[in-house]
């Protein structure tokens, strides 16, 4: 088997060597192959050779119809698509065509494997879960797709059969790019076509997982879920910015388990603090695990398909985890921003900074709760800003500034010596099981349900957090319940007041 510097320089050969002379010598000359995109060859222009920071005209004179037939009998056969390629490598070269159907112009497109592109989301590319992956033209979703079969097909030694509609996944040819491992591809020949390859795939071949490039009809919609209900893995891309273009887009829209418009009775939609009619999620999503492509490199990731747009048709905020790759080093951060959680697993105390307390009677209530609290005098240094609500509704620049570097806010009724050991042994038995409930989030969340009139859902929480939750939340006479399963349990606020 080649290496992949052997491959890269078959691949650079492959492409230079369909241009005319000149051009390649050019191309040499320039140097930066690495970042060449495409040469673009279009009848009586100068011929451009475009790479990712500028674009370089190769030449004074225009190319000649001479030149367009050499480039295109060196490359074959152009598809109904007006699209030929270059057997084992991933070059594209796309043609312009006059009225008459005679070649005018040619964009001679270079393509690249990348390899490692999946370090990011390695771990769930590897798990048993459906993932389908979401992203815009051009941020990488193709190139994701060949890395993930690569490596299932090798590191996890999966049978894995692409179904590739425009062979831009292996390549044209016969045979496939070495890019995709030991996967094996099954070419489409035409695009209505992919729905019946892909159920081929399943019932000839016994894959444990298919790859699928750009679902966009119906058709190919539907047949997901059927390969789904046979037991089969899907690996699959759809064209999108954000999970809400699944939402409103009817043709995608059985990929995440179909929409219907329901009509509730009048208790039930009272409780909810909704309309009458709604919208709800039909049966299950095809893909458990969803993926969005937000830029290159950068993946919010959706863990339970089914939860989060049932979150979304009942206008919750859905709060996915962010991971980015930089510099081949992997970078996760949760976008759990609303979390009512700090945990504490490294100190041996809880640092607090008093704004507007009185600092003697927090000392000696730290002394006789012995509540493990070290009273500090910089902000930067504290897990905790305790202040008195009416300092706080006076005075916003603390708030703020907590906010800003990531620092919970707790706040008492009152400046008394009561009201400060009430919050130290908070914080004593919180500390006692690794975390410190955020009473001054929590506190926000009941406020918006009063303001806006609507429920509001709190973030993921375990047993011991959502008992405290609702014993807090329970002071302002609103109903609320526990909603969904584990790890994803979770409290609703009602804008009801008393028991159901």
């Amino acid at each position: 088997m080649e290496s992949i510097e052997e491959q890269k320089k078959f691949e650079k050969e492959a492409f230079l060597r369909i241009l005319p002379r000149d051009i390649q010598e050019k191309i040499e000359e320039i140097g930066n192959f690495d970042n060449l995109i495409e040469v673009v060859l279009d009848l009586g222009r100068v011929p451009e050779a475009r790479f990712a920071d500028k674009t370089v005209f190769l030449r004074e004179e225009p190319i000649t119809k001479k030149e367009i037939d050499f480039v295109v009998s060196s490359v074959g056969v152009f598809d109904r698509d007006n699209r030929a390629g270059i057997e084992r490598t991933l070059h594209r070269i796309s043609a312009i065509r006059n009225r008459r159907g005679e070649i005018v112009g040619l964009t001679c497109r270079v393509g690249r494997a990348i390899y490692g592109t999946i370090d990011p989301i390695k771990d769930i590319i590897e798990s048993d879960k459906s993932i389908l992956i979401l992203g815009k033209p051009g941020v990488g979703k193709t190139t994701l797709l060949r890395e993930a079969a690569r490596v299932l097909s090798i590191e996890q030694n999966k049978r894995v059969i692409i179904v590739d509609t425009s062979n831009e996944i292996a390549g044209d040819g016969d045979i496939p790019h070495p890019g995709i491992g030991r996967a094996r591809r099954m070419q489409v020949p035409f695009g209505k076509a992919q729905e019946d390859v892909m159920i081929e795939a399943v019932e000839n071949h016994f894959p444990e997982v298919i790859i699928i490039d750009e679902i966009g009809r119906t058709e190919e919609a539907k047949a997901c879920r059927t390969i789904a209900e046979r037991g089969v893995r899907l690996i699959g891309t759809a064209h999108g910015t954000s999970i809400e273009n699944l939402l409103v887009n009817p043709t995608l829209q059985d990929l995440i388990g179909g929409i219907s418009a329901v009509t509730l009775g009048d208790e039930e939609a009272a409780r909810r603090g909704t309309q009458k009619t709604t919208l709800e999620r039909k049966s299950p999503p095809t893909f458990q695990i969803l993926i969005e492509i937000r830029e290159r490199g950068v993946f919010a990731i959706y863990y339970d398909l089914a939860e989060t747009v049932d979150a979304l048709l009942r206008g919750f905020p859905v709060n996915p985890e962010i991971r980015t790759a930089e510099n081949a080093s992997i970078s996760r951060e949760s976008m759990q921003t609303n979390s009512l959680v700090s945990e504490n697993k490294e100190r041996t105390v809880v640092r607090v900074f008093p704004y507007g307390i009185n600092t003697s009677y927090l000392e000696r209530g730290i002394h006789s709760t012995r509540a493990p609290v070290e009273v500090v005098n910089d902000l930067g240094r504290a897990d905790i800003l305790l202040t008195v609500r009416r300092k706080l509704e006076k005075d916003r620049d603390a708030l703020n500034a907590a906010n800003r570097i990531g620092v919970s806010v707790e706040l008492i009724e009152k400046n008394s010596l009561k009201s400060i050991k009430e919050f130290l042994r908070k914080v004593k038995r919180n500390y006692s099981r690794g975390y410190v409930l955020d009473y001054g989030k929590l506190e926000e969340y009941v406020q918006r349900v009063f303001e806006s009139g609507r429920m509001v859902e709190l973030p993921p929480a375990n047993a011991e957090i959502l008992e405290e939750e609702k014993q807090f939340i329970s002071k302002y006479g609103l109903f609320c319940e526990v909603v969904g399963l584990e790890p994803n349990r979770r409290i609703v606020i009602y804008p009801t007041r008393g028991k159901k």
